[in-house]
C-alpha cells in the first residue's frame, strides 16, 4: 500500500528531447554545397536560354531581312521581263 502513496512523476521527466534538426536546423556542409551547385546551375542555364533566345532572334531578323530583299529583286525582275 506504501507504493501507491508516492509523489507522482512529473510530466516532464518521461519527455524524451525532441531532435531540432527536423525542425529548420541548420542544413549539413554537403546539403549547403549542393544546394548551391543547383542554385548555380541554374543561373547558367537561366543564362544559357537567355543568350539562344537573343542569337535565335538575331539568326531570324537576317534570314527575313534576306527573304525580303530576294523576294523585292524578284518582283523587279518579274516588272522588267
Amino acid at each position: 500500500m506504501n507504493q501507491l502513496m508516492t509523489a507522482p512523476r512529473p510530466a516532464t521527466a518521461s519527455r524524451k528531447p525532441t531532435d531540432h534538426r527536423s525542425e529548420g536546423a541548420p542544413m549539413l556542409i554537403h546539403e549547403a554545397l549542393a544546394r548551391s551547385r543547383q542554385h548555380e546551375a541554374e543561373r547558367e542555364a537561366r543564362q544559357y536560354r537567355r543568350a539562344r533566345s537573343l542569337t535565335a532572334g538575331r539568326r531570324w531578323a537576317r534570314l527575313a531581312a534576306w527573304a525580303q530583299r530576294r523576294a523585292q529583286a524578284e518582283r523587279e525582275r518579274a516588272a522588267a521581263g
